[in-house]
């Protein structure tokens, strides 16, 4: 654990339940921090001056400087949380003490997140909202993953003394899961199916720094977006023309 310092982080992100782990984990740490608002839907993220912070033209990212006085760029959002707990939680928050079996069970979860949850829940939304045509094989697979995931969620959360996924409070691996598990209806799944994993979600969203930084870096609506079908509807037309272009663009690459 680095010794404390005056954070000098600036985070660059967008309203997606990647973009919101990491102003939860700020929030929660209490630590200030600068918001750059990145349009993705004009492509900004993918301007020559944010692939000097992201090559690879996603959010979120930061910068900081580093205990060589330098900047530091850190994108990807499971490294962004394992900087954030090394570099500025010395009181553990959101993280455990390296070594300790807590830890290694924080990085079980973060990686079941980073290569599971959000990759097949990612591509639920993308075949249930955003594809061009609706195809019925890519719905169901990606849905019925992200279905079972949730399933190996909720029965580990069903033996939780705590409530919490590692671990006797929060810590990056709630944090990583929370945005992704608050939006599940919008990839087909209904979290009611899972009673475990409801009531963790709804345990976090009771947090100040959780509900802080959700609003990040705009209002975080999924919730009542979810009630109401024209309005569904019109975000998913909206953001399936900017998906379909990037790809399209993508392509000639």
């Amino acid at each position: 654990m680095a010794t404390a310092r005056t954070p000098d982080i600036t985070l660059y992100t967008a309203q997606t339940p990647n973009g919101i782990k990491i102003s939860i984990a700020l929030e929660e740490l209490g630590i200030p921090y600068k918001v750059h608002k990145i349009e993705i839907s004009k492509d900004v993220q993918k301007e020559p001056w944010f692939l000097e912070i992201n090559p690879n033209g996603r959010i979120p990212a930061i910068t900081d400087t580093f205990t060589d006085g330098q900047k530091i760029r850190l994108f990807e959002s499971g490294s962004i949380l394992e900087y954030l707990a090394e570099q500025y939680d010395p009181e553990y928050k959101i993280s455990y003490p390296r070594g300790t079996r807590e830890y290694y069970e924080t990085r079980n979860w973060l990686y079941f997140m980073n290569a599971g949850v959000g990759p097949m829940q990612g591509q639920a939304n993308h075949f249930n909202r955003y594809a061009p045509e609706r195809i019925e094989y890519g719905v169901k697979r990606y849905t019925n993953e992200t279905r079972r995931l949730y399933g190996v969620l909720n029965k580990h959360l069903s033996t939780s003394k705590s409530g919490f996924i590692v671990g006797d409070h929060i810590s990056i691996v709630d944090i990583a899961h929370w945005g992704w598990i608050a939006s599940a209806g919008w990839a087909g799944v209904d979290i009611d199916e899972f009673p475990h994993l409801k009531a963790w979600e709804e345990r976090l969203a009771a947090r100040p720094g959780v509900e802080n930084g959700r609003h990040v870096p705009d209002r975080h609506t999924i919730k009542e977006t979810l009630k109401d079908k024209k309005l569904q509807e019109k975000i998913s037309n909206e953001a399936r023309t900017w998906v379909q272009r990037g790809m399209a663009e993508d392509a000639k690459k």
